[in-house]
């Protein structure tokens, strides 16, 4: 297995992108919750030197920017066969809207696992990738995010309409 991963500089801070081999199998902020030892990211690479953490990165500074609204990126997070349903079906949630633990758990065809929805949405280490963002409590509560609040509500300002966002102004 090749594991490599870089740092990447961005409006919302420092970024640790992870590969293995072909994929991305994680993104991580400085003082990410469930962040991985760093001994497990594999040495650091430059990105001009690795083609795949080069287009992570721009994919994600293009995101950041407002000029792309889906990733197109080979993914692969380790994670248990629960995980990887919640995680598949957070990856369906489109640009600018939001869902409900609750809303995942129904689709799960059992309200009551809206906690453990909630435990696999917060061990998702594809965040942005993945966009747990876009994951709320109920009533639209902003919850937990493992980059921190102030992350969740810049990422969900970043993909909120233009109409909405004006009518926040008045």
């Amino acid at each position: 297995m090749n594991t490599r991963h870089a740092l990447v500089d961005t409006t919302l801070g420092m970024f640790t992108i992870v590969a293995t081999d072909g994929a991305i199998t994680g993104l991580y902020f400085p003082y990410h919750v469930r962040r991985p030892e760093p001994e497990t990211f594999g040495p650091e690479t430059g990105l001009e030197d690795d083609a795949l953490l080069a287009e992570a990165a721009e994919q994600i500074h293009g995101y950041l920017a407002g000029a792309r609204q889906e990733f197109d990126l080979p993914l692969d997070a380790a994670g248990d066969a629960f995980q990887h349903e919640v995680w598949s079906i957070v990856a369906e949630i489109p640009f600018g809207e939001t869902t409900t633990y609750g809303a995942i758990a129904e689709r799960l065809g059992d309200k009551s696992l809206a906690y453990r929805v909630g435990q696999a949405v917060g061990a998702n280490p594809l965040c942005i990738f993945v966009p747990c963002h876009r994951v709320l409590g109920v009533n639209s509560k902003l919850t937990g995010y493992a980059g921190g609040l102030k992350r969740k509500q810049a990422l969900l300002e970043l993909e909120e309409p233009a109409q909405a966002s004006a009518r926040r102004l008045f």
